[in-house]
């Protein structure tokens, strides 16, 4: 068996079938999916280092996998869905420097996301990499912690960009018709039919996925063209200065750079998320380098987009007064209007956005439903041997080539097929089906619901429970950029990475997180002062007290139950 000379073992170097049953648990590493969608080489002895077992089908390719990941984060979907809080805190000017600011953050931030991804392609993303990278002493509850927050952060997501959807429509009901007036019940039916509409993707078209998403890719930038277009075209100019350098204080803070930092949070939201690709890792063909990759061109593809937006938008808004007190409750609908003075071709441009955002939909509830999945393998929920079962589809295929009627398995090594196959026929962690984790799927469908009813009592509430997902990334990002960091900083060896950041790995990490510390503390704070129940940042009472409710859950039960990933990996076989 051979290994590095930093105790890890070389994947891609291990020729098929060197390793004996004295090795490994080889039950441990079963396949329930032909050969054909276990991926690479590499990919099937990256499962095996990790203690994994191949479960869903590797159908994603690079564009595939660049297409789900842009279209998640739906960067310039988000700035014109966002404009009122750009425009209330730091105006055009801090529109700019803002995205700046974030396009600049990001490319460290994910440059080390990128690194961990690439060491290990595991759908857990960063509750793993805590727990591989963490000491010893608390890399469990970290771990669990990280787990929990990913997983609720996600579901908030899911839920917060349903709900901008639905509320642009009933924006574009109030511009056609004056006496509309919108009610929260009209909302959560709204929100209710995207989630619903998403779902039919995420199951009976889940095999079509990653073809979907790369048409929704060329709709995510064709998209943009014909709305910025109009614009640059119909619409009065800014000049340069007032554009880029004129900054506004709505919200009534002490400092214009207190205003600013509140605002740049508008740029970074559409900006943060492109961890959403790691949780499809193991769907990922070639995923050590794929992914990476595909990341990091993510990033450029939606910076480079996002500036098309930021300039247009900073020299076509020349009253932002007015844009601010649209009825429709959004001043890019306002603005619009403004200068194509065309209902029809207003909606026409507002509906190219809601298209968009309702795609982005589709990858959150997959993203949302793969972290839920990939924690409750490990028992790390409540009720997680329910959350992790996988639904299998049985092809004709795999019927002819497997002695068992109920899979076909394929192991390494060959030897104990017959074996592994047999348990494997037994468990109750894989049922027919899709291929997908479904009850995670319909959890996180059943979890938007119900969510989304909540809006019937409180808008606010639920505007509580969709702020989480910021926090819940950035403290993610913190805990596991800070975990491989503390390593090189102590010197200890690192897993090998097809995409490595070399020397450059301190620096690198250090800029990130100096980037998302301050970013963690400007996400709590509210949009203007002073503030009532109605106006107050809720987001650091769900991110408390999800974090002590697991903290309690941990002490509790999740101690004993959880199963942290560095106890099951086999790196240093």
């Amino acid at each position: 068996m051979s290994k590095s000379t930093n105790g890890y073992i070389q994947a891609s170097a291990l020729p098929k079938g060197e390793q004996s049953s004295d090795d490994v648990q080889l039950d441990d590493f079963t396949a329930t999916v032909a050969d054909k969608w276990q991926g690479t080489t590499a990919d099937k002895y990256d499962m095996v280092m990790l203690g994994r077992s191949q479960v869903l089908r590797r159908n994603f390719s690079f564009i595939s996998i660049l297409g789900f990941s842009a279209v998640l984060l739906c960067t310039w979907e988000l700035i014109f869905a966002n404009l009122l809080f750009a425009l209330t805190d730091g105006g055009t000017g801090g529109l700019f420097w803002g995205f700046t600011v974030t396009v600049v953050a990001s490319v460290f931030i994910y440059l080390s996301v990128a690194e961990m991804a690439s060491m290990s392609p595991t759908a857990g993303g960063q509750y793993h990499w805590v727990s591989e990278f963490a000491p010893a002493s608390c890399q469990k509850y970290l771990s669990y912690i990280s787990g929990w927050l990913l997983a609720m952060g996600w579901q908030g997501s899911v839920v917060g960009l349903s709900f901008v959807a639905g509320t642009i429509i009933q924006g574009l009901i109030a511009l056609q018709d004056p006496w509309y007036e919108p009610q929260q019940w009209h909302g959560t039916l709204l929100i209710i039919a995207v989630v619903l509409f998403c779902i039919v993707f995420n199951t009976s078209l889940a095999k079509k996925l990653p073809l979907i998403e790369g048409f929704i890719l060329l709709l995510h930038v064709i998209g943009l063209f014909a709305i910025v277009i109009p614009l640059w075209v119909l619409a009065p100019r800014n000049t340069a200065r007032v554009a880029l350098l004129q900054f506004s204080n709505g919200g009534n803070w002490p400092s214009m750079g207190i205003a600013y930092m509140v605002g740049l949070l508008t740029a970074l939201s559409s900006m943060m998320g492109f961890d959403c690709s790691v949780h499809m890792s193991e769907e990922i063909k070639d995923a050590s380098n794929t992914l990476p990759r595909a990341m990091m061109w993510g990033v450029a593809l939606n910076a480079i987009l996002g500036y098309v937006v930021v300039f247009t938008l900073c020299f076509t808004i020349t009253d932002s007064a007015a844009l601010l007190n649209s009825s429709t409750g959004f001043p890019f609908i306002q603005l619009f209007y403004n200068v194509t003075e065309s209902y029809v071709g207003t909606h026409v441009m507002s509906v190219i956005i809601v298209i968009n955002i309702v795609s982005a939909v589709i990858s959150e509830i997959a993203t949302a439903s793969r972290q839920i999945w990939s924690f409750a393998r490990d028992d790390g929920f409540p009720f997680s041997g329910f959350l992790k079962q996988v639904s299998h589809l049985i092809t004709r295929e795999e019927r002819k080539s497997c002695p068992h009627e109920q899979f076909n398995i394929e192991i390494i090594p060959k030897s104990v097929t017959h074996l592994s196959a047999c348990k494997l026929a037994n468990s109750k962690q894989v049922s027919p089906g899709w291929n997908i984790p479904l009850n995670a799927v319909v959890v996180s469908f059943v979890s938007g619901v119900a969510i989304a009813l909540i809006n019937l009592g409180s808008s606010v509430a639920l505007n509580a429970i969709v702020s989480l997902t910021m926090s819940a990334l950035l403290s993610s990002y913190i805990l596991s950029i800070s975990c491989i960091f503390l390593k090189r900083l102590q010197g200890q060896s690192l897993p090998p990475a097809g995409f490595s950041l070399g020397r450059w790995g301190i620096a690198i990490n250090i800029i990130a997180l100096c980037f998302l510390t301050a970013f963690f503390i400007f996400c709590f704070f509210p949009t203007a002062i002073p503030v009532d129940p109605s106006t107050m940042n809720w987001n650091i009472a769900m991110f408390g007290g999800i974090t002590l409710f697991a903290t309690g859950w941990y002490v509790f039960r999740g101690h004993k139950k959880y199963r942290p990933p560095v106890n099951i990996q086999n790196r240093g076989l």
